[in-house]
């Protein structure tokens, strides 16, 4: 690596922690201000750092979209892959990725359980926004609006009993998940499966696909799969960090 490279990277590392001045900077490259103001116009001149009036400079816009650009092309279902396999060979239980497209809930990823119950689910096969944790999950982290023009246009199909059936019971359910981090299907798509699944998050903080597991209730009953949720949160979180999210520097409760 070139000296200037090394020393411009070095810039955008530590401007990364926040706005520094000149003198700073070049106390922190360890070279002359001179030095260091060429390699600040250079990357200025690119938008990958500006300043304010006070000669202060921080990250600019252009390492942002380089950034973003970067992580567009990152296959979800690639960077997941691994972090699925470890939680279904963790549980030996069913484990889902999905994504949310053309205002529908998708399987993107499937392992099946180690035991010979099969889920209903498949790959490319939608997910019933009112009555899957993807599919909660996934409405749960749109803008408030569209979350309300989504429930009013549901049809709210009865698959059990325990099925959600109408716009307001979606919506309280909707703030219910965002408020606790995670969503349950309690035998509400079937009668004999339970249901957990928590959100991938992007760079930004942005829900961008949902990790869940599904369990008949032969096999576990309802609390022991609520005790499964560390692991698959874990699993989620791990997805999230690969995409750019950083997790909460301290915990305030449930995410």
């Amino acid at each position: 690596m070139s000296q200037s490279l090394a020393r411009a990277l070095t810039i955008l590392r530590a401007l990364a922690d926040g706005p520094r001045s000149l003198d700073d900077l070049a106390a922190h490259v360890e070279v002359h201000k001179t030095t260091v103001l060429r390699l600040l116009r250079t990357l200025e001149a690119d938008r990958f750092v500006t300043h304010d009036a006070e000669h202060r400079y921080r990250l600019g816009a252009g390492l942002f979209e380089l950034s973003n650009r970067a992580l567009e092309h990152r296959d979800i279902r690639v960077i997941a892959r691994p972090h699925l396999v470890a939680l279904n060979a963790d549980t030996r239980q069913t484990v889902h990725l999905a994504t949310y497209e053309s205002g529908e809930a998708i399987y993107v990823d499937k392992l099946d359980a180690t035991q010979s119950v099969r889920m209903y689910s498949r790959v490319g096969k939608p997910a019933p926004l009112h009555c899957t944790a993807v599919g909660k999950i996934l409405v749960s982290g749109l803008p408030a609006d569209e979350q309300t023009r989504i429930a009013h246009r549901l049809e709210y199909t009865r698959f059990t009993e325990r099925t959600i059936d109408s716009p307001e019971r979606y919506l309280d359910e909707l703030a219910l998940v965002a408020q606790q981090g995670f969503a349950e299907d309690r035998e509400e798509h079937e009668s004999f499966v339970n249901c957990i699944g928590v959100p991938v998050r992007d760079g930004t903080g942005a829900i961008v696909a949902a990790v869940s597991m599904s369990v008949p209730d032969m096999l576990l009953d309802h609390a022991r799969v609520l005790g499964t949720l560390p692991r698959v949160r874990a699993a989620a979180d791990a997805v999230s960090v690969e995409l750019g999210w950083s997790p909460p520097s301290s915990p305030e409760g449930p995410r």
